[in-house]
């Protein structure tokens, strides 16, 4: 795992979304990359974890006990959530979780966007998501820990490894 960081100022924005509706947050999508599909991002979505362990196994994560992923879950500052929309059926298809000390800094865990929509723009678009709700409460250092594989993905995005060498320490129990 590879300790990530990026730091904001106050005139960081992007906008990603085209309309807000009932909370969701609807993309403007490329007919032509995500033919009749529609998707919204969402942090107030209801997610079953059974659907959110389904999505973990697209990409070969390891199983997670429920009841833990249910706890951090619920001990979790920020859970946002990607869903693809085809007709009357709606479906997981992304989803990320921050923690947070609610003034300074955050940290951005299992982050996780399904492999059919995977090298099109929506983990970018999902992360500026991600990133643009911690910003809106003003936290300024968002950390992450990524796999070695994924890490040129976050290098695009703005975050680099700790510019003042890795302070990220972990403790592993025997």
């Amino acid at each position: 795992m590879v300790w990530l960081q990026k730091l904001f100022t106050k005139t960081d924005n992007d906008n990603i979304l085209s309309d807000k509706t009932d909370e969701r947050d609807w993309l403007n999508l490329d007919p032509q990359i995500f033919g009749r599909s529609k998707i919204f991002f969402s942090t107030n979505q209801s997610i079953d974890l059974y659907e959110l362990e389904e999505l973990c196994d697209s990409v070969g994560w390891a199983r997670r006990p429920l009841r833990k992923v249910k706890k951090a879950l619920d001990h979790s500052y920020l859970v946002a959530s990607a869903w693809e929309v085809r007709g009357a059926k709606t479906s997981l298809i992304g989803f990320a979780r921050a923690t947070s000390d609610h003034a300074f800094n955050a940290t951005i865990w299992d982050v996780v966007i399904h492999p059919r929509f995977q090298n099109k723009g929506l983990g970018k678009a999902f992360m500026k998501y991600v990133i643009k709700k911690l910003r809106k409460d003003d936290i300024s250092n968002v950390t992450l820990f990524a796999d070695a594989h994924v890490v040129e993905f976050y290098q695009r995005l703005g975050f680099i490894p700790d510019p003042e060498g890795i302070r990220g320490m972990f403790y592993y129990p025997e």
